[in-house]
């Protein structure tokens, strides 16, 4: 790695150590609830309901979770000026919480909610006050929580939902990429440029497993930049690949800091 060459990806993988599960490694195995879509979170008033009711407690549990190892070891990164750029899918907030800067949130964030209809952004921490006040009696038994912050509930119809403050019925949505969304073309742009950028990709927790991610692994092989992942398990781009570690990332990454340091 050398001054301002290198380009971190980075997926769900690395803040399973933050007590957040992944996706489709050991901790996001067990998983029995289809991922939210936004066709379905804007047509069907049910589906919504059952969505805000899961997401509301989940929160909870996202809102406690703080940087591990692997994120304070990237924003260490960032400070020596070894990077180009941040790309997360994750919608955690956990690099910026750990000390990066210009993180580049592929996903959104689920710190913010914004109305559908006219824009409106909020803070999530005022919604779950809202959330709250409406359902005063509403603490069910939480079997699991998920990757994107929602939690597998049995009954949802008892709980209320409410609207956006200012146009008052708008229908709110936290600001992330739900599945059937296209990610912001201004997100990725930023990507590709931190990535054509670099000398060196380094991939951080992503089974690479949906375009969303593998994209820029693509990318630096079509330009010629070597990739680098860091994973527990397989990835999908690993034959593409000048080095694979399958290890933790609070362990691998911390390492690597230190070695730059010395």
């Amino acid at each position: 790695m050398r001054q301002g060459k290198t380009a971190v990806l980075s997926g769900a993988g690395l803040s399973t150590e933050s007590g957040i599960p992944d996706y489709r490694g050991s901790s996001g195995s067990s998983r029995r609830v289809t991922p939210m879509t936004y066709d379905v979170f804007i047509g069907d008033p049910v589906a919504r309901q059952r969505y805000w009711a899961r997401s509301h407690l989940g929160w909870r549990t996202f809102r406690r979770a703080v940087p591990n190892q692997g994120h304070e070891a990237v924003a260490a990164l960032q400070r020596r000026g070894l990077l180009t750029g941040i790309v997360t899918q994750n919608v955690d907030g956990l690099h910026t919480a750990a000390g990066a800067a210009e993180v580049i949130e592929l996903h959104g964030n689920l710190d913010r909610v914004i109305c559908v209809q006219c824009g409106d952004l909020t803070a999530r921490a005022e919604l779950s006050r809202r959330l709250d006040e409406a359902n005063p009696d509403f603490a069910p038994d939480i079997a699991a929580i998920n990757p994107d912050g929602d939690v597998e509930l049995a009954e949802t119809s008892t709980f209320h939902i409410v609207n956006c403050t200012v146009c008052r019925d708008g229908v709110l949505k936290p600001d992330v990429v739900f599945f059937g969304e296209t990610v912001p073309l201004d997100r990725v742009h930023q990507s590709y440029a931190a990535v054509e950028n670099a000398d060196v990709l380094l991939v951080l927790g992503s089974s690479l497993a949906v375009m969303s991610g593998r994209r820029f692994v693509v990318r630096a092989v079509k330009h010629g930049i070597p990739v680098a992942i860091i994973n527990q398990g397989p990835t999908r781009e690993d034959a593409r690949a000048a080095v694979t570690i399958d290890a933790p990332l609070g362990t691998v990454l911390p390492r690597l800091c230190e070695r730059l340091q010395s």
